[in-house]
């Protein structure tokens, strides 16, 4: 009777353990997903406000409370894009490298009246349960980092 149990009670573990992690996954993307939809609705609106890198940054940040050390984990790109000339906006996802002391700001061009922009926010976390269940499957870099990112466009309204 007790071989069942540990076995019943081991899998019973790994399944909760499994879908703490995709639930705590699912939740941290949607609301990335939701804090990025609102900075670039306020973008798109043109309060008149002029936005930088680190404005938008915060402003992503402030709308994602949930997510953990933000500020130092969310990694922003914005590029502009051409619709008579495209080209399709770059696949690799640049994160925060906790490795290195200092990451430098990648492409980030505030676009003008008109202008198609495409904005990526790239945030890294930790795995609450990085060696078993979901948390295992998880792709993680050499820190135990996992990544999810979020994507947007909008095009600068004219003043």
């Amino acid at each position: 009777m007790l071989v069942p149990f540990a076995l019943w009670v081991t899998l019973f573990l790994g399944l909760v353990i499994s879908g703490m992690e995709m639930g705590t996954v699912t939740l941290r993307a949607t609301v990335l997903e939701r804090a990025l939809d609102q900075t670039v609705r306020e973008i798109r609106l043109g309060t008149g406000t002029i936005y930088d890198h680190g404005s938008i940054k915060t402003k992503i940040c402030d709308n994602a409370g949930i997510l953990p050390n933000c500020s130092e984990n969310l990694r922003l790109e914005m590029v502009k894009l051409d619709l008579r000339n495209w080209q399709e906006p770059p696949d690799a996802v640049d994160c925060v490298d906790h490795s290195e002391p200092v990451a430098p700001v990648v492409t980030f061009e505030y676009g003008r009246d008109n202008e198609l922009m495409f904005l990526r926010a790239c945030f890294k976390f930790k795995p609450f349960s990085p060696t078993t269940g979901l948390g295992q499957a998880l792709t993680t870099d050499s820190e135990g980092y996992t990544a999810i990112t979020s994507t947007s466009a909008f095009v600068q309204e004219p003043s």
